[in-house]
């Protein structure tokens, strides 16, 4: 991200409002996005012409099927991936919009990520590839998380923990 905010971050920063955003991702090799569902984004708020040959999209803001970030030109010249299938089926606005409009049928889905990472699917196939991962977030995923921040927090000796329900350590 250029600007001032890149100097004070180390190349990351945030964007208030979509008329920043063909500021922010064209030409980037990497481009994360989570947008906010108040309002609902009904219409997509990256286009094909933003997007660098070669760039990867970490999608994760969009979990409805009215809802879009990504444009169907983006999204059908993607190399497509999700964290879950059937998810991405019932939910994915980004997903579900090009294919009705037969930009696509369900095959444009190459695999879920822990695919990839297995090495049963292909992730990039050459430099110029468009990679888009969409997540519509799973529990086990948030959990996982969760669990891997409290274990470091407490390796490395920071935090404070808050019990919020369950059963009680005595004291």
């Amino acid at each position: 991200v250029q600007g001032r905010h890149e100097a004070a971050h180390g190349g990351f920063g945030a964007v208030a409002g979509q008329h920043r955003f063909l500021e922010v991702v064209a030409g980037r090799l990497v481009v994360l996005g989570a947008m906010a569902l108040e309002p609902i984004a009904q219409q997509p708020i990256v286009e094909r012409r933003w997007v660098a040959d070669g760039a990867h999209l970490n999608v994760v803001g969009a979990s409805l099927a009215a809802a879009r970030e990504i444009d169907s030109d983006t999204v059908a010249a993607a190399r497509f991936y999700a964290d879950r299938r059937e998810s991405l089926l019932a939910e994915s606005g980004d997903f579900l919009t090009p294919k009705a409009e037969g930009r696509f049928g369900d095959e444009h889905l190459i695999g879920e990520i822990g695919e990839v990472l297995e090495g049963k699917v292909a992730g990039r196939l050459g430099p110029a590839d468009i990679t888009l991962f969409k997540s519509l977030g799973l529990a086990i995923e948030d959990v996982a998380s969760a669990h891997y921040v409290a274990a470091r927090a407490g390796a490395l000796g920071i935090g404070t923990v808050i019990e919020i329900g369950g059963l009680r350590h005595d004291a």
